[in-house]
């Protein structure tokens, strides 16, 4: 990586920072004009017998309500509005995509 690129990241939080058995699930970034994610996935199946699709449905809720949340606390919004938002675009977007998902999946750790 270049040394001169400041990356534009979130902090990490501090319940993480505390925690020695933390675990990043997620991290997404706009860059080159698109959505590039790095998702660890498996952790569900492999070590407590829950299927992905579930533990990842309830992820993405929730942050759907931090989101929601956020939006409440620094923009005003109504929190109940935004999340209604949010899933109504969230099922648009899974029927008819504006973009295809695409990339690698890779077994790093």
């Amino acid at each position: 990586m270049n040394d001169k690129i400041k990356l534009n990241q979130r902090p990490i939080p501090e319940a993480a920072l505390r925690d020695e058995d933390a675990v990043e699930m997620l991290r997404v970034w706009i860059a080159e004009g698109r959505l590039h994610c790095s998702i660890k996935v498996g952790m569900y199946k492999e070590t407590m017998n829950i299927p992905e699709e579930t533990a990842w449905g309830t992820i993405l809720a929730d942050v759907a309500q931090h989101v929601a949340n956020a939006l409440a606390s620094g923009y005003s919004a109504d929190t109940v509005e935004s999340l209604q938002m949010i899933q109504d675009k969230l099922v648009k977007e899974l029927e008819n995509p504006t973009s295809k998902a695409k990339g690698d999946f890779s077994q790093k750790h």
